[in-house]
Order: C-alpha cells, then sequence, then structure tokens
C-alpha cells in the first residue's frame, strides 16, 4: 500500500544500503489516522515526504440526529452539524450512552487533508 496518500502515522522506519543502482531506501510503515489500517511505503533516501497537519479541536456534543450525524458546538458559540458519529464500536456505545443519560460530553475532532472524524470523548459531568 502506498502511504504518502494516506493519512498515517509513522511506526517504523528502516533503511537500506545503496544497492547497485545508486539509491538507498526507506521502508515507512504507518497506521492511518482514521481507520487503524496499517500502511507501508518505500521510497529512495534521496526523495522528499509531504507531512501533513493534523489539527485537534474539542466541540461541546448537543445532540444526535436520528440520521447518525451530530450537532456540535463551536468555540464562538456556533453550532457544526457536518460530522457523523464514529465508526468505532466502542467509541460509539460510550457517545450514545454518555448522551442518553444526560452527560455533558465533549469529543475531539482529529481533521487533516479535507477529512474530519470524532477520536475521542470527554465526559465534563451532568447537564444542570
Amino acid at each position: 500500500m502506498i502511504m504518502y496518500c494516506e493519512l498515517s502515522q509513522v511506526v517504523e522506519v528502516s533503511t537500506s544500503k545503496t544497492g547497485k543502482h545508486g539509491h538507498a531506501k526507506c521502508h515507512f510503515v504507518g497506521i492511518d489516522i482514521f481507520n487503524g489500517k496499517k500502511l507501508e511505503d518505500i521510497v529512495p533516501s534521496s526523495h522528499n515526504c509531504d507531512v501533513p497537519h493534523v489539527n485537534r479541536t474539542d466541540y461541546q456534543l448537543i445532540d444526535i440526529s436520528e440520521d447518525g450525524f451530530v450537532s456540535l458546538l463551536t468555540e464562538n458559540g456556533n453550532t457544526k452539524d457536518d460530522l457523523r458519529l464514529p465508526t468505532d464500536d466502542s467509541l460509539l456505545s460510550q457517545i450514545k450512552e454518555g448522551f442518553e443519560s444526560g452527560k455533558d460530553l465533549v469529543v475531539s475532532v482529529m481533521s487533516a487533508m479535507g477529512e474530519e472524524q470524532i477520536c475521542a470523548l470527554k465526559d465534563i459531568g451532568p447537564k444542570n
């Protein structure tokens, strides 16, 4: 799998010695930050690698719609309604159970290269 077009966290890098064609190679192993798939790529050590900018933002959870979208409160008081619930079963059940029990929840959203996904949850207590 080619890693340069994917969003991955590099977990291993190994290099080979210069071969008969004159280039040392770097072997990258990464984990996709959105779906957890393992990705690998081999590139000449003299080439540049692109590094995406990854942002993590916290939003307060306001509502969960029946079609799987969440309504989030932004820092400036507006709502963000374009994110789906996460596909990770554990995180999904934590969000649904916490919301149904009336807790105030804050979700962390990771964004990079035009993609966004809820990646973590914080319980900030019961709703008043």
